[in-house]
């Protein structure tokens, strides 16, 4: 099941169009306004595929309308295809793990924040919806750099699925060129941010924890908020992030 709610703020003047994998999150954000800042119409496009907390699904809907997005489709997945996972499921999320592991891992060694083959499953829902809108552009937000392991989130796959892609569609088959960008996949989490500044992004929006308290506070614990304090201090930037107190 879909849903297609334009932004208020949306352009009056359609531009060659986008498709923006967007969740909510500090990297997403700034893939949003890098695509835009690329001169595209940027369709942002978010999932709910049974994550523990709608937080970030209201972060997305915030970014999204005061990036200006042509559109937001929200899709809504089976949650009982991305069991096994802290994010989906009462496993515990991992909290104040020493920075050394929170480096690109063997593929042995794959958290317990890893959610199968989400990237794999977003990417086709993008390219199905690229190929709709008469786009050859999708961005997503996937970094090899500061992250937590996960095998979906390295060069390779975007290579391997952009060549899948382009096989798979009746676009392709007939010429088009279909670009799936990852603008962030080399940055570290301090670039991500400084370029997010100087373009306008307001990170105050974005929510990035894995285990957020009742309030929506982000935990300061987890992984990803590990990342993201050191990315704010190492980019000389105040992190506006509200943290729990507990």
């Amino acid at each position: 099941m879909t849903a297609s709610i334009p932004p208020g703020d949306a352009h009056e003047s359609p531009r060659t169009p986008a498709v923006v994998l967007l969740s909510g999150g500090l990297d997403s954000a700034t893939t949003l306004a890098i695509a835009m800042s690329d001169g595209f119409d940027c369709h942002a496009l978010v999932f709910e595929y049974g994550q523990r907390h709608r937080v970030e699904l209201e972060a997305a809907d915030r970014v999204a309308r005061t990036l200006g997005a042509a559109s937001i489709t929200q899709v809504h997945l089976d949650p009982d295809a991305f069991l096994g996972s802290a994010l989906t499921t009462d496993l515990a999320v991992p909290k104040d793990r020493a920075p050394e592991t929170l480096e690109p891992h063997d593929a042995g060694d794959i958290p317990v924040t890893y959610v199968p083959a989400r990237n794999l499953v977003f990417l086709s829902y993008a390219t199905a919806l690229a190929e709709s809108l008469g786009a050859s552009d999708i961005y997503l937000g996937v970094n090899a750099v500061d992250y937590s392991g996960y095998p979906d989130c390295r060069p390779e796959f975007i290579d391997a699925f952009q060549r899948a892609a382009q096989l798979a569609t009746r676009a392709g088959a007939q010429g088009a060129t279909l670009h799936i960008h990852a603008p962030l996949i080399s940055w570290t989490k301090a670039q991500i941010i400084r370029r997010g500044v100087e373009l306008g992004v307001d990170y105050a929006l974005t929510h990035s924890c894995y285990d957020p308290d009742g309030q929506g506070r982000a935990c300061g614990h987890c992984d990803s908020c590990l990342l993201r304090k050191a990315g704010f201090e190492r980019a000389g930037v105040a992190d506006p992030t509200i943290y729990s107190p507990a």
